[in-house]
């Protein structure tokens, strides 16, 4: 088993051999400076929730599930919602949020955030380019520094939930992510699937990096699950869930299946107006069931809160 990116035999022991992060955990690299962290841990403290948006595969959803959830947070006026995008060879989040062609501002205080409302702000590496055709061809420890810069530089303010869309896999983004912050507080992850076996085989994988590192599981939700025809309302299985779905999986590896999200053509026209599907099409299945999703999230994000303070 992987003895995990603290231990001091990360890199070197057995279960490390064929490992494709074993030369970053061998380097070192595995382990944040006790200054960095701290530094981080500073930055980050006005933020009360944290919820990564993983995917073991591209065109899953994950982004967009990612948008519809801090879109969704940010339904509520009083809450302060930040939205950040670490896929740094695909950043697709500005043009879904409605924001491509913004760029980042510099103030005293840090980088400021790119909002969409006044209690929803972006920040990606999409803001950083010249143009959306651009390509990021870069090696590990240069993307490792982008994320940390955004962690330490980027002045978020009093933030209620700070969602985090990451790449697809487990590689150094994820491992770089989850070490940074280990500096602060974080209440998991929500990992997002589509029904078919190719595409679970790759959640596992994510579920079992989850475990490696300690990251708690939020649930997973399945995407893409069915498609309801619009005029004759028969659901038909575009992605035929072969070996039971998300469904059967959670019950086999112990995690919440938070929810089934159906096909709704209006979704993807909505990501690339930039404009909220929840809001542009509230009679949706699509909408009720992605709405059901977030509130068992937050719910999760307040039991979370609720038990750390009572240890405390």
């Amino acid at each position: 088993d992987c003895p995990g990116t603290s231990s001091a035999r990360a890199g070197s022991a057995a279960a490390c051999q064929g490992c494709p992060n074993q030369s970053l955990c061998a380097a070192g690299a595995a382990g944040p400076d006790p200054a960095e962290l701290a530094e981080l841990r500073e930055r980050l403290r006005s933020v009360k929730h944290t919820v990564l948006v993983l995917s073991g595969k591209g065109g899953v959803g994950k982004s967009t599930f990612s948008a519809l959830l801090a879109r969704g947070l940010a339904a509520d006026e009083a809450k302060q919602v930040a939205l950040l995008d670490i896929d740094i060879c695909g950043p697709s989040i500005p043009k879904m949020m409605g924001l491509e062609g913004e760029q980042v501002h510099q103030s005293g205080s840090g980088w400021s955030p790119v909002y969409v409302e006044e209690n929803l702000g972006v920040m990606s590496v999409g803001f950083l380019l010249s143009s959306p055709d651009d390509a990021v061809i870069w090696r590990g420890p240069k993307k490792n520094g982008l994320i940390k810069q955004f962690l330490r530089d980027v002045d978020w303010g009093e933030v209620d939930y700070l969602i985090i869309d990451t790449p697809p896999g487990t590689s150094d983004e994820h491992l770089s992510i989850v070490q940074y912050l280990s500096a602060t507080h974080v209440d998991g992850a929500v990992i997002i699937t589509t029904p078919q076996e190719v595409s679970l085989q790759d959640v596992r994988k994510e579920i079992n990096f989850c475990h490696k590192v300690r990251l708690p599981v939020i649930g997973v939700v399945e995407n893409m699950s069915g498609f309801v025809c619009p005029k004759c309302k028969n659901e038909s299985q575009i992605f035929p869930p072969t070996t039971g779905g998300a469904e059967k999986m959670c019950q086999n590896l112990n995690v919440p299946l938070l929810g089934k999200v159906p096909l709704d053509p209006q979704i993807g026209k909505s990501c690339d107006k930039g404009q909220s599907f929840l809001s542009e099409v509230p009679e949706s299945p699509a909408t009720l069931s992605y709405k059901n999703v977030i509130q068992r999230i937050q719910e999760y994000c307040d039991q979370h809160q609720f038990q750390e303070e009572k240890i405390i």
